[in-house]
């Protein structure tokens, strides 16, 4: 037994289902003592069969996972969390990042299928707004989609070398980005969120990783640019102002709907963009913001979302290749899918 291996994967098991050692104690039926699991954590003790099926038993985690190897590190993680997120729960989405990048990374290197990451417009340094735009501007020119929005966000972040995985995870999480060994980018999202949030969290994340800020941007700014970022890339100044016009006294929610439907941004941040464009004032926005806050109604057609789904899923369909080409057994695509055997069966129907 690699006594190394099995305490960290242990540890890492139980803070990714955000459990105390005392509510593992709790999960085994009381088979084991916290004492025992604080001595497994520290390799003070090894556990015998039983004691470690009753660990996979309540952890929902197959037996092999204590043992595999650690094959990835994270590092340079930008973290977009709201502050109530408790340092458990941002522990916990460390944690299962970690594992869900090990699988993805194991399926790649088996299935010889690893993208190379190559970032855009190289050596051009961003320091303020005008310089975000003309990033984005590069990036839509380069990664050749075009000025009539992009059909689906996170396939065209996975086409060009950046992995996307999607978690379970509370409302006050948003997003976190970073490299896995140092060159390999990752963008992390809430699957719980509408496809609007969505897209445009993936987007701000993509800032991260793509845009070569100077020294004398701060964290604020950076978060405040790439905000920025994410709704050039979703529709440019210039398309709006197009759509929209350079003045405007009001716009109709009707107008901003159909500008969510092409272009795939929610009417919240369309308002926002009129604002900060100088189409609308400032105090036309605060009082859309006003109404919002104070019409349930009204509320609920703005945020309503109004386009299709969007998720990853290169991640599964790379599994279902391996499987499906003989490189990889049934029983190891649902390990690595962390799906019983039967609904991988059933999902694979190959033709």
């Amino acid at each position: 037994m690699e006594e190394d291996v099995f305490q960290k994967r242990l540890k890492q098991a139980r803070v990714m289902r955000g459990l105390s050692m005392e509510a593992l104690c709790e999960k085994t039926g009381g088979r084991m003592s916290k004492q025992s699991i604080s001595k497994y954590e520290n390799g003070r003790m090894k556990p015998d069969s039983a004691s470690l099926i009753a660990l996979s038993s309540a952890l929902a985690l197959p037996v092999d996972f204590f043992f595999r190897p650690f094959t990835v590190s994270i590092d340079s993680v930008e973290f977009r969390k709201k502050s109530k997120l408790g340092a458990r729960q941002v522990d916990k989405i460390r944690e299962e990042v970690k594992d869900r990048l090990e699988r993805y990374c194991e399926i790649e290197e088996v299935s010889d299928n690893a993208p190379v990451f190559s970032r855009p417009c190289g050596g051009v340094e961003v320091r303020d707004a005008d310089g975000v735009c003309a990033f984005a501007e590069r990036v839509k020119a380069e990664w050749k989609l075009g000025d009539n929005g992009i059909s689906n966000v996170i396939e065209t972040i996975e086409e060009n070398g950046i992995k996307v995985i999607e978690i379970a995870a509370p409302k006050s999480f948003d997003g976190l980005s970073g490299f896995a060994d140092g060159r390999s980018p990752f963008i992390v999202l809430n699957r719980d969120f509408d496809s609007e949030r969505k897209r445009f969290t993936a987007l701000h994340e993509l800032g991260h990783i793509l845009m070569p800020f100077a020294e004398c941007v701060d964290g604020r700014e950076r978060e405040r640019l790439c905000n920025l970022f994410a709704s050039e890339m979703l529709i440019s100044r210039g398309v709006f102002i197009q759509k929209i016009g350079e003045r405007r006294k009001d716009i109709s929610l009707q107008e901003l709907a159909d500008l969510q439907v092409q272009f795939g941004v929610s009417v919240d941040a369309l308002v926002y963009k009129a604002m900060s464009l100088g189409v609308i004032t400032a105090s036309r926005h605060k009082s859309f913001c006003i109404r919002k806050n104070a019409d349930k109604p009204f509320r609920a057609a703005v945020e309503k979302s109004r386009i299709k789904a969007e998720r990853s899923r290169r991640f599964e369909r790379l599994v279902y290749r391996a499987v499906a080409d003989e490189v990889i057994s049934v029983s190891k695509a649902g390990t690595l899918l962390g799906e019983p055997l039967d609904c991988v069966r059933n999902n694979l129907s190959l033709v």
